[in-house]
């Protein structure tokens, strides 16, 4: 089996990329928090705060950062679970529910890949905001229901090994091919990434 095709972005790309969903997000969920799952949903994250603003406050948005693994090797994980188990290594502190409650969150991370990330992030946050709605009387329940949305940089266009559910907004900055992709904070010399990636593009209108 050959080497995997790569497709590198650069700072500039991912600014951009995030910058055209950023209108479409504003008009269809208003998000008044961000949940940044780690590591790569950190910068895409803080760029949209930069196009998006609290609809009532008109102020920054907040970001709160979970800390999810699938692929990276952990202390105490085993061969089985890396890559078929999502591993929690952080979490919204120790009321999450609290955090939480009556907002419109939307969850940020880099690439829909197998999906199975963001189905367990989702899953996660919705137990914990329905353990505090229980301690709310029934009839404040449903207006404090925290609202979720969903934002990745890139989805890959692939069979999906986790599920979202419907009724759950879901937007995405740029359809891509099931490529290796890499980002340019993970680039140990990030002038030798950017010097390739304009090789790629440079390739891509020759072809």
């Amino acid at each position: 089996m050959g080497e995997p095709e790569h497709v590198r972005s650069t700072y500039n790309d991912i600014h951009n990329i995030i910058r055209g969903a950023s209108n479409k997000i504003a008009s269809e969920f208003k998000p008044d928090m961000f949940i940044a799952i780690g590591g790569g949903g950190f910068f895409p994250a803080r760029v949209l705060r930069t196009f998006l603003k609290d609809p009532s406050t008109k102020r920054n948005i907040p970001i709160q950062a979970i800390g999810l693994s699938l692929y990276e090797s952990l202390p105490g994980t085993t061969a089985e679970q890396l890559g078929s188990e999502v591993i929690r290594t952080q979490w919204l502190g120790p009321d999450p529910g609290k955090t939480l409650l009556g907002r419109r969150a939307l969850i940020v991370d880099e690439v829909d890949d197998s999906r199975k990330t963001l189905q367990y992030a989702l899953k996660e946050l919705q137990k914990d905001v329905e353990s505090e709605l229980q301690l709310l009387p029934e009839s404040e329940r449903d207006s404090k229901r925290t609202k979720f949305a969903i934002f990745v940089v890139h989805n890959k266009l692939k069979p999906k090994l986790g599920e979202l559910p419907p009724n759950i907004p879901y937007f995405v900055g740029a359809e891509v091919e099931d490529v290796w992709l890499d980002y340019p904070w993970e680039a140990i010399d990030i002038e030798e990434h950017d010097r390739l990636a304009k090789e790629d593009k440079e390739k891509e209108k020759t072809t």
